[in-house]
């Protein structure tokens, strides 16, 4: 729904309703203190809304009557502008208070289900869980249920990050990279750090993608690696990223920022 889509038709349409209230006494000066606006600006706009014929006036000048056809252009924006709110407000109210989970078994309407996340993925099942809501729909297991009325806290720990710092390509790129030690911090070592597995792997760079390449590593974050490892993390997954030189600066002072925990690892030879 498109409402007020000139310039200044928001400012018309305030004005107009003002004056509609038929004061007396109503200067441009009360109009500009009620709008917030310059009377410079209401005077301006005055003049436009009389060329146009939606107000009269003598001589520009106070007092000043909305017209016939100034009524029914403010009737008109006022109803467009009512049901482009309540639009909205139906829109932020479903927002609010609908959330989606996957079921792990069949659930009917009006059932209270227990929420818990696996593998960065929320889940909804019938098992008793510190955080709990009630289905709205009747849905089959794997499907999108939707879910009202959540209450309680899902139980979850931020994941860990592990950043390992490559060599640029002037300073050797793949070539001048330990590939053991990044095969062997993806394969078994992250456990040192007291991560049980590594749930997803990112390649920030194209050395970083030739470094996988050559381990057969699946590339799983590629693209805005910072802010998807912080989203992964904050799931409660761990996370493993190939950076090249500086690269890692900029994540790391996000990751800080977001309390997340990670260990860096420079994996020059």
């Amino acid at each position: 729904m498109k409402i007020f889509k000139k310039r200044g038709e928001m400012t018309h349409f305030q004005i107009l309703s003002e004056i509609s209230k038929q004061e007396p006494h109503l200067r441009q000066k009360d109009i500009a203190e009620r709008l917030g606006i310059t009377v410079q600006a209401v005077s301006e706009n005055i003049k436009t809304l009389i060329d146009e014929d939606y107000i009269t006036s003598k001589d520009g000048r106070a007092p000043y009557k909305i017209s016939q056809k100034g009524i029914a252009k403010v009737k008109k924006d006022a109803i467009n502008l009512r049901k482009y709110s309540d639009d909205v407000l139906e829109t932020m109210n479903y927002y609010k208070s609908v959330w989606p989970a996957i079921a792990t078994e069949d659930l009917k309407e009006g059932e209270h289900v227990g929420l818990f996340m696996k593998d960065g993925i929320l889940l909804a099942g019938k098992s008793k869980q510190s955080a709990c809501a009630e289905v709205l729909c009747d849905v089959k297991k794997g499907e999108d249920v939707p879910l009202t009325a959540l209450t309680g806290m899902i139980d979850l720990e931020l994941g860990q990050v592990i950043i390992v710092s490559l060599p640029t390509i002037k300073q050797g790129g793949s070539r001048n990279t330990d590939i053991d030690l990044v095969d062997s911090i993806y394969k078994n070592d992250y456990k040192k750090w007291g991560i049980e597995k590594i749930d997803k792997f990112g390649a920030m760079g194209t050395v970083s993608r030739a470094v996988a390449n050559k381990l057969n590593i699946p590339i799983d974050i590629e693209f805005a690696i910072s802010s998807s490892t912080i989203s992964a993390a904050k799931k409660g997954l761990n996370v493993m990223i190939l950076v090249v030189g500086d690269m890692s600066k900029g994540i790391i002072k996000n990751l800080e920022d977001e309390n997340i925990k990670f260990d860096l690892v420079d994996a020059h030879k």
